[in-house]
């Protein structure tokens, strides 16, 4: 995304004639690093703990003083019209867009820039002050959610449409549960699909945890009865819920996901939305929300969304925290979401978009 804005300020950003004089350099520094290794894993795709954005922060981007450039309204309104194509081209939702535009003219109007810091550096420092805003929603920690929990188990439910990767994510979950000393059984509540059924089934055989499964075409609620059950005789730590892809304007999903949220009770509802579907899985998440109730997000195929708008529309857009982001198709593969992560890839030099 960075890579496309900073092509059109140069453009349009160019020497403002009616500023007051000064002389600009971009501070030599290395280029912010592609994405962060996963910390278990190597390998460039699986987000870890980032270091913080290399732009200045506020402080020691504006001056205060007689020297300095200040900005005029005609230049940033250039800025603005660029920033709103890029990150419309970013698959980022209008709101956003508005949001992030607000914040930068609240940083950038009637502001001069310190010696040494060009509009690009201002910008992008904005920029990313904005999205970190944004996406700053309180963390879920499931881990230690878990571990808390008493009586056991700490019961997770999956909700989102068809093709989403839910199915996989649910086994990812397990597996990442496992790795932090956590028991978990499956429930197959997708029982509308055979091969949901088939696909939980080796997973669990993969990873050695239990699936409860019934014959198709049962009852998902009994299903997941049945899963919470074996879980507190087993004093299992986690019931995984999986169910079936619905669309929120299907009336008789709705009322079966209710009627399993009436059963499981669960104490975290996650939907789960493929990046790759851009503006649409913000809109598909607010109306689960809407007709279900969602405590967060996981957003899968994060590896493949080379514009990074998705991350940024669904956690303004329904005001939850994005809990896990899955980077590729091995158990491993996923991650507990962090922004830092998330930012420094949309602001990568590298960056696509």
């Amino acid at each position: 995304m960075w890579a496309a804005l900073k092509a059109r300020l140069r453009r349009s950003a160019g020497p403002d004639p009616s500023s007051e004089p000064a002389t600009f350099v971009t501070p030599p520094g290395p280029e912010p690093s592609g994405s962060p290794a996963h910390p278990s894993r190597p390998g460039p795709s699986a987000p870890a703990r980032a270091t913080p954005s290399s732009a200045p922060p506020t402080e020691e981007m504006f001056s205060e003083g007689v020297l300095g450039r200040r900005l005029r309204e005609a230049t940033l309104d250039e800025i603005f019209q660029d920033l709103e194509l890029v990150l419309l081209q970013a698959d980022v939702a209008l709101p956003v867009i508005e949001r992030m535009e607000a914040d930068l003219r609240k940083e950038l109007t009637g502001r001069k820039l310190r010696w040494g810091v060009d509009v690009e550096m201002a910008v992008r420092g904005c920029l990313e002050r904005s999205a970190r805003a944004i996406l700053a929603q309180p963390a879920i920690d499931v881990a230690g959610a878990a571990r808390a929990q008493d009586p056991k188990p700490y019961i997770i439910l999956f909700l989102g449409v068809n093709g989403t990767g839910k199915t996989t994510t649910v086994a990812k979950i397990a597996g990442w549960l496992r790795e932090r000393g956590l028991t978990s059984v499956i429930a197959a509540g997708d029982t509308f699909r055979a091969g949901a059924i088939d696909q939980l089934l080796i997973h669990g055989e993969n990873l050695g945890i239990r699936v409860v499964r019934q014959q198709e075409g049962s009852d998902p609620a009994a299903v997941a009865f049945d899963a919470i059950a074996h879980a507190r005789a087993k004093k299992v730590d986690v019931v995984l819920i999986d169910t079936a892809g619905r669309q929120n304007t299907n009336d008789n999903l709705i009322q079966e996901a209710k009627k399993i949220r009436r059963i499981a009770n669960p104490n975290l509802t996650l939907f789960v939305g493929d990046a790759l579907s851009g503006n649409d899985v913000a809109t598909q998440a607010q109306l689960f929300k809407e007709a279900l109730g969602i405590d967060g997000i996981v957003l899968t195929k994060l590896d493949a969304d080379v514009r990074g708008g998705a991350a940024l529309s669904v956690a303004y857009v329904v005001h939850k925290p994005i809990v896990f982001v899955g980077v590729g198709q091995s158990y491993s593969d996923l991650a507990a979401f962090d922004p830092d992560w998330l930012v420094r890839r949309l602001f990568s030099e590298e960056g696509a978009g």
